[in-house]
């Protein structure tokens, strides 16, 4: 995710430390899990979007020391954006438990006056709903963005909690980026939609972006697949109709 900020950009990425390779195949299995609890979020700087980039030695955040935290095994996904001459960085967290994969697939936020932190982590859950859940995740891959002193989310609805379709795309909203709501019309798009022509898709659409142009947004970008098999996986760019 990439932010612009007093003329310089700044590339938010998760990465790992984990010091072995994976072999096709090996989706889920230990070696995989291991690789993906060292996820951490380290950020990238650069006066021009084709670089050069400059990039640190050390995550620009970083689990919790806390063993009970939310995300005291890992951090991953991250979601900046601007606001009020700040940043926000909303973020996928894992917490320690027993199994190898963790405990639940939570959202956390933290909150810097410089886009190269330091961050202040709010204690609190994000991303939950109002009447709670036993689910393992709830949600996943946030594009965030900051609009007349409002905080906007389009999340993956992985259970429908938010849109009532289970793998929709939802929109929910702050005023402080740590207490959400689900918009009055959450449901963004469904967990199918439309090809030009009329064909239904094969998929959902995975980690949402919205293009602005001159301070509205234009296109919903999202990760598909062209079939249930995922042999061939790819981007599309879906038109938004301008309200007048």
């Amino acid at each position: 995710a990439v932010i612009v900020h007093k003329g310089m950009y700044y590339l938010y990425y998760m990465g790992t430390s984990y010091g072995q390779p994976l072999q096709p195949g090996e989706a889920y299995t230990p070696n995989w899990w291991r690789c993906r609890n060292t996820q951490r979020i380290g950020v990238a700087v650069s006066k021009r979007p084709d670089g050069e980039w400059t990039r640190y030695d050390k995550p620009v955040l970083d689990v919790s020391s806390d063993s009970t935290a939310w995300d005291a095994l890992l951090v991953s996904n991250p979601a900046p954006a601007v606001y009020k001459d700040s940043v926000v960085l909303v973020y996928k967290q894992v917490s320690k438990s027993a199994e190898l994969r963790g405990g639940k697939v939570t959202f956390g936020v933290a909150f810097a006056a410089s886009p190269q932190g330091p961050f202040t982590k709010h204690p609190n859950r994000i991303f939950e709903p109002a009447s709670g859940t036993k689910e393992w995740m709830v949600a996943e891959d946030p594009f965030v963005w900051y609009h007349k002193n409002t905080f906007y989310a389009i999340v993956r609805d992985v259970t429908g909690s938010f849109s009532g379709e289970a793998g929709a795309l939802a929109g929910l909203y702050s005023h402080n980026a740590m207490q959400w709501l689900p918009m009055p019309a959450p449901k963004v798009i469904g967990y199918h939609f439309m090809w030009q022509g009329g064909l239904p898709s094969a998929s959902k659409l995975e980690r949402p972006w919205l293009l602005f142009e001159k301070g509205k947004p234009q296109y919903l970008y999202g990760a598909t697949r062209a079939d249930v098999q995922q042999t061939n996986s790819f981007n599309v760019a879906i038109p938004l109709q301008q309200n007048q």
